[in-house]
């Protein structure tokens, strides 16, 4: 495996741009990414939950993580490539094609339709997985709410690091912050651990955490970023403020429907990525009432909207 620096700042859970019809927009990636560069991200993570992974095409998200490929070089950004799939075959296609693509790593939520029934057989899961991609650091994605996968993480990492020769470490979309005090110190802190929830950001943050991939970071990385800067200067004050902030945002995101508002929230950054793709349900008629929410709390200065 080629060396691997772990991850410092916030990394995008990007959303997956459609057009008026409903098809994949890969045009709308180049604007995109020039936000979140300018937006001072650390990086991409495309095609996860975010990206709407399960909605997409098998050939779609190859494209999808090409253009962020093509897009991220010269730039400050790193791409992670999220592979999972409930088809094993697939995954492993999908990490062979992150490799050729130079992607810093790829990460994988377990199978979640016909779930594995140990700890040990998802690590078997995800070894196989990982050796398709054999130069390239693998995450693995707890995300127990979205999947019903719930191992203990202390126990995977101290596990699989044996099957696992890319093990990087976790994207840990998890409320439990004693385990992620723990996750922090197996193997002396060899391990990276993303930490994936952003109303909860501070709290990850003075227990130890570096990095995190998270949806809001699309649309309200300036926010996040004096959050995390007040921080390691000790101003807790202006940290805590900023991170009620983003629990107001995420709480009325989730009034007018998550996916739905994060796209309405990229279009008030100046970023049209389209709709959303079912299951997931479409604003119809409610932005102009979401906008007016925004504006009554404040929120679209704190995100620096266009004209905001």
């Amino acid at each position: 495996m080629r060396q691997h620096t772990p991850f410092v700042g916030l990394l995008p859970a990007v959303l997956t741009p459609f057009d008026s019809h409903g098809e994949l927009n890969l045009a709308a990636v180049e604007p995109h990414a020039e936000l979140l560069v300018r937006d001072r991200a650390a990086g991409v993570f495309v095609g996860g939950t975010t990206g709407e992974f399960s909605s997409l095409t098998f050939e779609e998200r190859l494209s999808l993580a090409a253009r962020w490929a093509a897009l991220v070089k010269g730039t400050p950004l790193k791409l992670v490539v999220h592979v999972g799939s409930n088809c094993l075959a697939d995954a492993k296609q999908l990490a062979a094609h992150a490799q050729t693509l130079g992607a810093a790593a790829v990460a994988t939520v377990a199978p979640n339709y016909v779930k594995p029934k140990s700890l040990d057989v998802l690590i078997r899961w995800c070894a196989e997985l990982a050796a398709a991609a054999p130069e390239t650091p693998f995450y693995f994605y707890d995300i127990p709410a979205m999947t019903g996968v719930a191992f203990p993480m202390v126990d995977f990492l101290e596990q699989a690091a044996a099957q696992i020769p890319t093990l990087a470490g976790l994207k840990f979309t998890n409320l439990d912050l004693m385990t992620f005090q723990r996750l922090l110190r197996v193997g002396g802190g060899r391990f990276d651990v993303l930490f994936g929830f952003d109303e909860q950001l501070l709290a990850a943050v003075v227990l130890g955490a570096r990095a995190a991939v998270g949806s809001s970071y699309n649309f309200a990385a300036p926010m996040y970023n004096r959050l995390l800067a007040a921080a390691n200067a000790g101003d807790f004050a202006t940290a805590r403020a900023e991170q009620y902030r983003g629990a107001e945002l995420i709480v009325l995101m989730q009034k007018y429907g998550f996916l739905a508002a994060a796209k309405e929230l990229m279009r008030v950054r100046g970023v049209d990525l389209g709709s959303v793709r079912l299951p997931n349900a479409p604003l119809t008629g409610e932005a102009a009432a979401f906008r007016h929410e925004l504006a009554a709390a404040g929120l679209l200065d704190a995100i620096g909207a266009v004209g905001g």
